[in-house]
């Protein structure tokens, strides 16, 4: 006797792909494997990093990032907009997280790496090589050492 078959299933259908944005926003992340920061269409769930082909799960959207690169150990560090300080996960340093408005820059007097300081400041150390630039002088008068 022929055994009646039951009506097949029909296949699911595939997620929609990822369609970017019309405006073409992009937002950045770090990667989870090697470190380097990422640049990827807004509304993607996960980042493949074309340098060592990590997966970096995409934050969910929220509150709009900052970065700012640790005085400590120069890793990359993301942080909520408007916060004050960011304590670095890697080398626990406390940094200074201050709005574009609130920040200026100069080349150190001796390395020219360029420094951010805190607009109104009258020198900057250098955290490369200690050197401390006057803010807005003469170069003859730059050329000091910080000793600690």
């Amino acid at each position: 006797m022929p055994v009646p078959l039951a009506p097949l299933a029909p296949y699911p259908t595939p997620p929609a792909p990822f369609t970017p944005p019309p405006n073409g926003a992009q937002s950045q992340l770090v990667c989870s494997g090697c470190r380097n920061l990422l640049l990827y269409p807004v509304g993607a769930t996960s980042v493949c990093c074309a340098v060592c082909n990590a997966v970096t799960a995409a934050p969910p959207p929220g509150p709009e990032m900052a970065q700012l690169v640790c005085g400590g150990c120069h890793t990359l560090l993301m942080y909520m907009r408007g916060a004050t300080s960011v304590q670095c996960s890697c080398c626990h340093t406390i940094n200074l997280a201050l709005e574009a408005n609130q920040v200026a820059h100069v080349n150190c007097g001796n390395c020219r790496m360029l420094l951010m300081y805190q607009y109104g400041a009258r020198s900057v150390k250098c955290a490369v090589c200690n050197f401390v630039t006057s803010v807005g002088a003469s170069p003859s008068t730059t050329e000091q050492k910080f000793n600690n």
